[in-house]
């Protein structure tokens, strides 16, 4: 296969996947809700992921505590998978199953709301982190892909992205991580939250 073939090939799988983002509408207008809700009472955005997942939290953490395209205040949000003495001292201590789990219970509040993103909808750490969430009362939600694995039996609200190529799910993913930064922006300039 020619270097433009490829390209035009995996252009074409893109637009496949984008093809069909439509279908969680409903889901993406939950998710900005429990956002709205989340901060309007103070509580903080919560993000976690692993490799690029990880990338991908802590670039939608920065677009909520800097900015996205409106001038506004910093919005409250974090991502875990960002403290390198953190990552590396309770696997080290524990295991790294648990490594998002404990920061939740750590920092989490029932007013908050935790999204972990995961391809695969497996990552160990990443549903566990979710359980505490729930246990604490938070709100939670799942970006996730393939047939959702165990997270979408675990998270409150789970956005299934139905394909099998992670790097068209990460895609997805922050396809919908950049509308619910803008959403948020307009939420924000017509006065429908406080920041």
């Amino acid at each position: 296969m020619s270097q433009e073939s490829s390209f035009l090939a995996a252009l074409e799988r893109h637009r496949a996947t984008f093809a069909i983002l439509d279908q969680y509408r409903g889901e993406a207008e939950q998710l900005l809700e429990l956002t709205r809700q989340t901060l309007s009472k103070g509580g903080k955005v919560i993000f976690l992921g692993n490799g690029g997942s990880a990338a991908d939290a802590q670039h939608l953490a920065a677009e909520f505590m800097v900015r996205y395209k409106a001038e506004r205040g910093p919005l409250a949000s974090i991502a875990l998978n960002t403290d390198t003495s953190i990552l590396t001292a309770h696997p080290n201590d524990y295991e790294f199953e648990s490594v998002f789990e404990r920061q939740v219970q750590g920092l989490g509040k029932p007013e908050d709301l935790v999204i972990g993103l995961t391809t695969s909808g497996q990552s160990e750490n990443v549903n566990r982190a979710l359980t505490a969430a729930n246990e604490l009362g938070a709100s939670t939600v799942a970006l996730t892909g393939r047939d959702g694995g165990k997270v979408k039996d675990i998270a409150k609200l789970s956005i299934i992205i139905a394909c099998e190529e992670t790097a068209r799910i990460q895609e997805a993913h922050m396809f919908i991580g950049h509308w619910l930064c803008e959403a948020i922006d307009g939420v924000i300039v017509s006065g429908g939250l406080q920041s």
